[in-house]
């Protein structure tokens, strides 16, 4: 029986839009996301470098674009978050211990907060008995610590507790230490079919 159960949060409550963001940098003239740019995101994203040094970074490659146009572009990513999962969710809370684990940085937290209010991402964050965001912890999916550290934390049993992200790699390594696992086909399925799956 699942008692826990650990959510991902782009593209599984907020939907994403990974080529607006692309084609937001393409149209500043960058023609490719190179390694250097993918180490400033990871570095980022585990809060190892602040937001200056992370735009300042990306405007190495981007000359022509000021910081605060890049800052608007990377937030072309984040799309809406449909108020039917929130309700869903606040539902959910009252059977289950929930928690939110996701691989993100403190601008798009910021633009989603100011996006939809701090009325709707209060109700939100109320659903969880605790948020991670891997720039806070210091530490991102897939790597296993980040699991067994919020198994440790709140003394989730593996095998009771139920991890729902879109992406293959992090379920597969939440897989390995004895989580149940759903991962969730962005387009094709809705964290809302979560009984529909009987998973719980």
């Amino acid at each position: 029986m699942i008692e826990a159960i650990i959510f991902d949060f782009g593209d599984i409550f907020i939907n994403l839009n990974k080529d607006a963001m692309k084609n937001a940098f393409n149209s500043l003239g960058l023609k490719e996301w190179n390694d250097e740019m993918k180490e400033l995101n990871l570095a980022f994203e585990v809060g190892k470098i602040s937001e200056e040094k992370f735009l300042s970074g990306l405007q190495k490659h981007i000359p022509n674009a000021s910081m605060e146009t890049i800052k608007k572009n990377w937030n072309a990513i984040l799309m809406d978050f449909p108020l039917y999962r929130l309700e869903f969710l606040q539902m959910l809370s009252q059977k289950h211990r929930l928690f939110l684990l996701s691989n993100t940085d403190s601008i798009h937290i910021q633009h989603f907060e100011e996006t939809v209010g701090e009325s709707f991402y209060s109700n939100f964050y109320q659903c969880f008995e605790k948020v991670y965001f891997s720039f806070e912890l210091g530490m991102r999916k897939p790597n296993e610590d980040i699991y067994n550290y919020v198994l440790q934390k709140h003394n989730l049993s593996p095998k009771r507790t139920l991890f729902v992200d879109d992406k293959k790699e992090n379920t597969d390594s939440a897989l390995k230490l004895g989580i149940q696992v759903w991962n969730l086909q962005v387009g094709q399925e809705d964290v809302v079919d979560l009984f529909d799956k009987k998973l719980l």
